[in-house]
């Protein structure tokens, strides 16, 4: 089984725009085998310049977003879920111009709302009730899989564990929305890596970011990638595979995800050494 291993923007650009082009050359010119674009605005994303970048490299892509406080399917305000489910369509008319089969991320609630308390059922019936809305655009006009990021408490009380994924997809009936699985945030919420694999089983599992537990190079720290890619290998996985961290150096980003130290000496160090590692771990497995 080959593995088709992909960078994220972010290693580059806190916010991609048409300056940042040259990111989509780099990343095939570094062996990567796709590009998940780390769409901020869907509204403000150069999506025609992008294209031609794509078609001229040749690369493959994915995208990724996370839904703000104004666009945020779990609001009380019906207004603000009304936009989000704006900017997820607008997302997926990104998807369909640039060729990409995935919309991934925290596209089922805003990145850190946080309510502290347990989800309410009017919250899951909210949220489930948008991504099927969305779902159902993107089955109308092209063929893009909406992949919902289980990320970690501090991040979204709506979904944490690989099981809360599964629940989320069947709830909406279709079969258009997958799960999203980050390395990062299942060693906090997990048991066990090989179940949270197990649990998504090839039928909901579409989509994978593969990052070390500190978001520093993946292969030197606690995720046990040997048992991750076995269990992958076990349910035939053959989605993407994606290095997504950050440049210490970017003000935003760094303080939003709390990265208070060099994580390598520069996100593109980390993405060449993450991916090597992540090529002779699997190589292994063959």
């Amino acid at each position: 089984m080959v593995f088709k291993f992909g960078v994220d923007s972010f290693i580059w650009a806190e916010e991609f725009s048409e300056k940042d082009l040259w990111i989509i050359e780099k990343a095939k010119q570094l062996g990567f085998e796709l590009i998940d674009f780390a769409i901020a605005d869907p509204f403000a994303f150069p999506t025609e310049a992008v294209k031609k970048e794509l078609e001229r490299v040749g690369i493959d892509c994915v995208t990724t977003t996370t839904l703000t406080e104004t666009t945020n399917p779990i609001s009380p305000d019906a207004a603000i879920r009304n936009m989000s489910l704006d900017a997820l369509k607008k997302a997926v008319e990104i998807c369909n111009e640039i060729n990409a089969p995935i919309l991934g991320g925290v596209n089922y609630a805003a990145w850190s709302y946080l309510t502290k308390k347990p989800p309410t059922e009017q919250e899951w019936e909210w949220s489930v009730g948008i991504l099927g809305k969305a779902a159902d655009y993107a089955r109308e006009t092209g063929d893009v899989t909406l992949c919902v990021e289980i990320v970690q408490r501090d991040e979204t009380h709506l979904l944490n564990t690989a099981a809360d994924g599964v629940r989320f997809c069947k709830d909406t009936g279709r079969d258009n929305v997958k799960v999203h699985l980050d390395c990062f945030h299942m060693i906090r919420e997990e048991k066990s890596f090989t179940d949270a694999v197990k649990t998504c089983g090839k039928k909901y599992l579409k989509y994978i970011h593969v990052n070390e537990n500190d978001r520093g190079i993946p292969g030197t720290g606690l995720v046990p990638f040997e048992e991750f890619f076995r269990a992958l290998i076990d349910i035939d996985y053959d989605g993407p595979m994606v290095i997504e961290s950050f440049d210490s150096s970017f003000e935003k980003l760094a303080g939003s995800c709390a990265i208070w130290r060099k994580l390598a000496e520069s996100g593109e160090d980390l993405a060449i050494q993450g991916l090597a590692n992540l090529k002779a771990i699997a190589a292994k497995m063959q």
